[in-house]
């Protein structure tokens, strides 16, 4: 039924209520037929994302089933926690605020209002790093060999489009294709694919001894003669693409497309290559070959190592190995469990590249650590070890 204004007066005589102290405008509130809870969700919004929405932009929930469900707007990934509230909180259609209402004089003294759902509950976002891995897992289900593979014929394997990364991965949009291009993932008949990486090697291989034949400079390496020269031993997009994975890409003053090659990098696949049939190597051997196995005028370091192989100094004679960040877990627990298990103290230097991927904005690897490990001096050097016990 709807109220009075007397009646509406006497309920606030019965609550002692002074009428002076609260605006003219009162809302008699009834649930309609239709309202229930669980028909609406909260989503409570930064103004960053708010301003997506209102520009027109979506908002995408990702996760399979058995995934924690993610929030991703075109180039950020979000946690989604459901927050309960002691109050409950009421929908009602077209409600005007009491800045609305002292504007709107013409407004009359009683809003009949009807309740179309309640909840208890709102979802919080809270930003966090794109779950990545399962990129590379998918990608490595079916790495490319090569035009020749007969295995690519015969595979087994899906294969993935964009559209088919975006509906399995939880990660934004631009953090994929981010991650892609990290990845040096290329696209080959409209499918993302990771070369194989002893082919990938091969195609590296006949860049370095065209490059060493020809006596370029690593600085200026041209796209066309490169082209014309490999392209009739592979594809030509694939003699790009290696020059795209391993160089910077540049156009001189007559339009001619040259490639600077990236040292670093090629120097790091090299050491990949040599490591991976090796347990263990003895360190003073692996850098004589590791120097002698580079493209000559290219320097090797070991700095160029990081989060890839890593230096026993404990073991006579020191020896090296492969341990790559990305097959380590991508959980910050587990993923310094796995450290801890590994080896039981670490200066920060060693373990630095291999949690460095795990610090949210503007978090440090020292407060990573802090949180995650446990201090102590060993022979004057600062170490850290686990807090918690690694079976």
């Amino acid at each position: 039924a709807m109220r009075s204004r007397s009646e509406v007066d006497a309920t606030l005589k019965t609550a002692k209520l002074n009428p002076a102290e609260l605006l003219e405008v009162v809302h008699c509130l009834s649930f309609s037929p239709q309202a229930g809870a669980g028909e609406c969700y909260l989503l409570q919004l930064e103004p960053g994302l708010c301003a997506e929405l209102e520009a027109g932009r979506s908002l995408v929930i990702r996760g399979e089933k058995d995934e924690q469900a993610v929030l991703c707007s075109e180039d950020k990934t979000y946690d989604m926690k459901i927050a309960d509230t002691s109050n409950m909180l009421l929908f009602i259609s077209g409600c005007k605020t009491p800045e609305q209402l002292s504007a709107d004089e013409a407004s009359c003294n009683i809003i009949h209002s009807q309740i179309v759902g309640f909840s208890n509950n709102y979802w919080e976002l809270r930003r966090c790093r794109p779950k990545l891995k399962k990129l590379r897992k998918l990608l490595m289900e079916d790495p490319y060999e090569g035009p020749d593979s007969q295995k690519d014929q015969t595979s087994t394997f899906s294969k993935y489009t964009t559209e088919d990364l975006l509906s399995l991965i939880q990660a934004s949009e631009e953090e994929i294709l981010h991650q892609l291009q990290v990845m040096d993932a290329c696209k080959i008949e409209g499918y993302w694919r990771i070369l194989e990486f002893d082919y990938e090697m091969k195609l590296l291989n006949h860049v370095a001894q065209l490059i060493d034949s020809e006596s370029w400079s690593l600085s200026k390496v041209p796209l066309r003669t490169c082209l014309e020269e490999l392209g009739s031993l592979e594809p030509k997009e694939m003699i790009e693409h290696i020059l795209l994975s391993y160089g910077r890409k540049y156009t001189d003053d007559a339009g001619e497309v040259y490639f600077e090659m990236n040292e670093d990098k090629i120097c790091r696949a090299i050491a990949q290559m040599l490591l991976q049939n090796a347990v263990k190597f003895n360190l003073l051997e692996f850098q004589e070959v590791w120097q002698q196995s580079v493209p000559e005028g290219m320097t090797t370091r070991l700095d160029q190592l990081k989060g890839l192989a890593l230096v026993d100094k404990t073991s006579r004679p020191e020896t090296i190995f492969l341990l790559k960040v990305e097959d380590l877990p991508e959980d910050n627990q587990e993923r310094f469990n796995s450290l801890f298990s590994l080896r039981e103290k670490w200066t920060e230097v060693d373990i630095a590249p291999y949690i460095q991927d795990l610090c949210a904005e503007k978090q440090t690897v020292g407060a990573l650590l802090t949180k995650y490990a446990r201090s102590s001096m060993q022979n004057g050097v600062k170490v850290y070890n686990s807090r918690r016990p690694i079976s």
